[in-house]
Order: structure tokens, then sequence, then C-alpha cells
């Protein structure tokens, strides 16, 4: 009996030892303890004056995976350079994996004239390195999903969109992770295979040059099954932001309305706070941002700003006579290069009233936010020049009137599509401009009046006239 029992118990053993090295990979345990064959990735590098609107946005897209529930493990492929705390903080409060990576040496930098911030997006090839999963859907920080997209974890070994006609793009792609294939890549980069666009993507699309003529991939019935080879993804899962500009709704036709991108030029990517109005879909990042991740960390910042700027408007109107008297001075005799140069002073100071506060936003703050802090700085500032120049607000004032209009016009929410946004947007600035020449005028001859009022009057009052005395009056 006890040889029986034996005999049972070395069966048993040999038959789980051999399920085990069935699948040489080990199993990679998430947050919650489930095992997962496949992940969503992205990456992180640093030496761009954006790293950290980047950072955020990363935390922004993979939080919003989180709060679909995706079937996948949440993967960031994060260069050794990458702040600790930062890599802490997707670890620890995000659930992430973080994968570090030293930053491959991008052999295109001399021989193109790419962008700098493309130098080290070759990273993304470390994403054929994660071979503990069977599928890995590799994101730049950019995409916005709408809705879960378990399903292309069924697609071949390699597939892709094609927002452009012909050039497939790397914002979202479907690998079957290989380590022959990376090592593949690593010496195609050695050797210097041709990359038009020196970066990930132009390097991919030219290792995958047939893509345009495989088939389009529609999910198996099974969700257990996977293709295998190559295969382009549905539009609908790359979803170009400017195809809803011009109808201000989407009509992609083929496959499911989930995943939108942001391609265009990197000042008008949607995290930041100027990106809307601007652009109507800016709105919908900000507010998957505040429902993952919020604003906490840019708040401070936000309030000290505000009280800052309304110091300022306190202090400019109590000291409003001490700063006329620095502006307008008695002269002996009348200098036209010096009133030319004071009035050029007064027109760069209003300006700079308008512009300063700009770059001051912490950027990646929401819109609304964001708006109403430029515009209380923009505010505070010309305060500065009202009561230094003795110059009458409302004229001072126009462009922030008109500024406040446009993002108005910009916001209304019931246009019948794009074309007519940007005619009303059109038409409003052809009829502000009349406005801002008059409030130009009105400026200059105000500033004309002061410096004749200042620099002559005293003298047709007499030598017994006091000018202190007179200037206060003015």
């Amino acid at each position: 009996m006890m040889g029986k029992r034996l005999l049972s118990f070395v069966v048993l053993n040999v038959i789980l030892v051999c399920v085990v090295c069935e699948d040489k990979r080990p199993i990679i345990s998430s947050a919650k303890g489930s095992v997962h064959r496949n992940a969503y990735a992205t990456m992180m590098y640093m030496g761009t004056p954006r790293d950290y609107e980047f950072y955020i946005a990363t935390r922004v897209m993979l939080r919003s995976l989180r709060e679909l529930k995706v079937d996948a493990d949440l993967v960031v492929i994060a260069s050794m350079d990458v702040p600790l705390h930062w890599v802490h903080t997707l670890e620890e409060e995000d659930g992430v994996k973080v994968m570090r990576v030293e930053n491959l040496q991008n052999p295109y930098t001399t021989a193109t004239s790419q962008q700098w911030r493309f130098k080290l997006t070759l990273n993304k090839l470390y994403a054929w390195k994660l071979v503990t999963y069977d599928r890995v859907v590799m994101l730049d920080a950019d995409n916005l999903f709408l809705q879960k997209t378990d399903e292309l974890f069924q697609c071949g070994t390699f597939c892709a969109v094609f927002i452009n006609p012909c050039i497939f793009h790397t914002g979202l792609f479907v690998l079957k992770p290989s380590m022959t294939v990376f090592n593949d890549m690593i010496h195609q980069l050695e050797v210097g295979r041709s990359n038009p666009d020196g970066a990930d993507q132009g390097f991919i699309g030219g290792y995958f040059p047939d893509l345009l003529d495989r088939p389009m991939f529609h999910p198996p019935p099974r969700n257990d099954t996977k293709l295998e080879g190559t295969y382009r993804l549905p539009l609908g899962y790359q979803m170009d932001a400017s195809y809803y500009y011009l109808k201000l709704r989407w009509s992609v036709p083929c496959g499911p309305n989930s995943v939108i991108t942001f391609p265009g030029a990197p000042w008008l990517k949607p995290w930041y706070w100027w990106s809307w109005p601007v652009l109507p879909l800016g709105i919908q990042w900000h507010q998957q941002r505040l429902q993952t991740l919020g604003y906490a960390a840019e708040m401070p910042v936000v309030l000290i700003q505000a009280m800052f700027y309304l110091g300022i408007m306190a202090v400019a109107r109590l000291a409003r006579p001490n700063l006329s008297k620095l502006c307008y001075r008695k002269e002996e005799k009348s200098v036209f290069l010096i009133q030319v140069g004071f009035k050029l002073i007064a027109i760069w100071v209003i300006l700079a009233a308008y512009i300063i506060p700009f770059f001051l936003v912490p950027h990646t703050v929401h819109p609304v936010i964001g708006w109403g802090l430029y515009l209380l700085g923009a505010f505070s500032l010309s305060c500065i020049a009202i009561n230094a120049f003795l110059l009458p607000m409302l004229p001072v004032l126009v462009p922030w009137l008109a500024i406040l209009g446009t993002l108005l016009t910009m916001a209304y929410p019931w246009y019948q599509d794009g074309v007519m946004r940007a005619l009303s947007v059109f038409a409003y600035a052809f009829c502000c401009s009349p406005f801002l020449w008059v409030a130009f005028s009105k400026i200059i001859s105000s500033l004309q009046v002061s410096l004749e009022r200042e620099a002559f009057l005293p003298r047709l009052a007499g030598e017994n006239a006091s000018p202190s005395v007179f200037n206060k009056l003015y």
C-alpha cells in the first residue's frame, strides 16, 4: 500500500514538472496576484525640455488603462537616467512594472536632420525583449483610450495602424516579443540600415516594409486564440485627432473607436493647459487626468502665483504716484528721440504684461485653471503699466478682453463642424482688429499728452512755479 502511494506521488510530480517545463518563460504576476500573459508598455527617457510633461502624460495613460480594468500588465521601459523617485512613484502608486535599460545609441543622429526629441526613441526596440509576455501593445504617451482594447493581444507577431496612406504609425503597435528579432534589429542599427527620419518610426517602418499588403486584423471569436504573421490594424485603434477637428465628431468607419492619438506638433499635445480650447479634444484628456491622477502637484504653484498677482495689483495701485514720478520727470529740453524711446518702453511693458504670465503658468495644469491664472497675471502686470505711465485702463485692457472673447468663441460647444468653428474665430478676430487699433492709438496719444504736460507746462507756468507741486497735479 505504501509502495502504491509513493508511486502515485512520484507520477504526480513528474506530471507537474512536465507541465511547468512546457512553458519555459517565468510567470509574471500583477499587483492583484492574477497571472498576466500580455502587457501594455510605453517608454520613458530623459534629455528633453519636456521630460516632466511626458512623465505626467505617461502616468495618466497608464492609470486610465488601469481604470479600464485591462487584463494585462502595465510596463514602462525606463532609461537608467530616469529619476528614481519617478520610478518609485510608477511602481508604488500606479502599479507599474519598470524595466530599466541603457539608452540605445542612435546612429542616425549625424546622418539626418532629425529633431532632437527623436534622438532616444529607438529605446522602443526594447519592447521585443519583454519575452515573458505572449503579446505586447507598445504605446506612446499621447494616446487617449476611450475603451478597453484587450482584443489586440490576439493579433499576430506585428500589427500597426496606417494613419498615413503609405506609412504605419508607431504610436501604437502590437508585437510578439522575441530576442531573435531584437538582436537582429540591433544588428541592423550597427550596419546602418536605411532610416528616413532617424527615429523609431522610420526604422520600424523599414523593418516591416510589407505591412501595407497584409490583411486587416479582425479579432478571432475565441479570446484565447493567437494569430500569427503580420496584420494591419483598423484606424479606430489610432484615430488621429486632426480627423476630429474637421467634423467635430468621430466618423471612423473601420474598427472600434477605441484610441485617440495626437501626433502633431509637440507644443500642441493635449496635456498642456493651452491645448484647450485651441484644440477641442484637449479638455477630454484633462477630464481623464482629473479622474485618474488629479492636479495636486501643480496647485501649490498656482496658489502662490495667484497671491503674487493679487499683491502686484495692490502695490501698483498704492504706489501709483511714485511710479509715475519714475517715468515722468521734468527735462531741461524736449528731445524727440527720448520721447520716442519712452513710448517704445511703454509699449514693451504692455506687451510683456501679456507675454510673461503665459510662460509662468505650470504647463500641465487644467486648462480652465491655466487660462484663469494667465488672465489674472496679464491683468495684474497691466496694472503696473497703467499706474506707472498714467494710462487709461480700458485701452490697455482691450487685448485682455479680446483674448477672453477669443477663448469663449473657441470654447462654444455647438458648432456644426470644424469649418464653422474656424470661420467664427476668424470673423471674431476680424471684428476685434479695429478695436485693437483704436486702443493702440489711445495709448500713444495718452503717452504724448503726458509727455507734453510734464515737459512743457511747468516751464510755461514761470520760474516761480514749483515743479514738484505741479507734478502732483498730474
